[in-house]
């Protein structure tokens, strides 16, 4: 990847956890054998793994997408959305990871029925961008202002999560936290 572009993975089965991964790290680390192993260290005794689909198509579950982040160094911290994003130190936070509902298609025809898809965002020489990997490519979203509109629309939806992706130190700081905002 030359300076400049954005790397972005596209959706492929139900792996959407290692794509918004790979994707907020702008590179390709995971696999779905990388993935499927840490589900295996996750649950070594468990003939149906509770972390991916009984499947083996993916579908993998928050406790992966931690476990990956820690392999790298990273720390992954649930965002409590009655705060409001303009607590975030955005300089502090290398990317997001979102958990959003779905619509489930066969082809052309939506079904009326509702999933989970992770999604990833993060900033590429300066513009923020959500990286969704249903998306035919990377969506500039802006600077920080349109980010934090971005990211109070998404979850304004009330099954939607976020995870703010880290540096294991920034974590243990809690510097990802505008100091003024004492909640932690």
């Amino acid at each position: 990847m030359s300076e400049g572009e954005v790397f972005h993975e596209k959706q492929r089965l139900e792996l959407c956890a290692i794509h918004a991964l790979n994707n907020v790290l702008q590179e390709r680390v995971f696999t779905k054998e990388t993935a499927d192993d840490i589900c295996k260290r996750l649950a070594p005794q468990c003939v149906m793994n509770p972390h991916r689909s009984v499947l083996g198509t993916g579908n993998y579950d928050v406790n992966v997408i931690m476990a990956a982040l820690q392999s790298r160094g990273l720390a992954a911290v649930w965002w409590d959305k009655r705060r409001s994003v303009q607590n975030l130190c955005l300089d502090k936070i290398q990317g997001f990871i979102l958990n959003v509902p779905s619509r489930v298609s066969l082809g052309i025809v939506s079904l009326p029925l509702r999933r989970r898809h992770w999604l990833a965002v993060r900033d590429v020489n300066g513009q923020f961008y959500n990286l969704d990997s249903k998306l035919k490519g990377p969506a500039c979203i802006g600077g920080e202002a349109e980010l934090r509109s971005f990211l109070t629309e998404q979850l304004s939806q009330d099954v939607a999560e976020m995870l703010l992706v880290v540096q294991k130190e920034v974590d243990d700081d809690g510097t990802w936290l505008k100091a003024d905002d004492t909640r932690k």
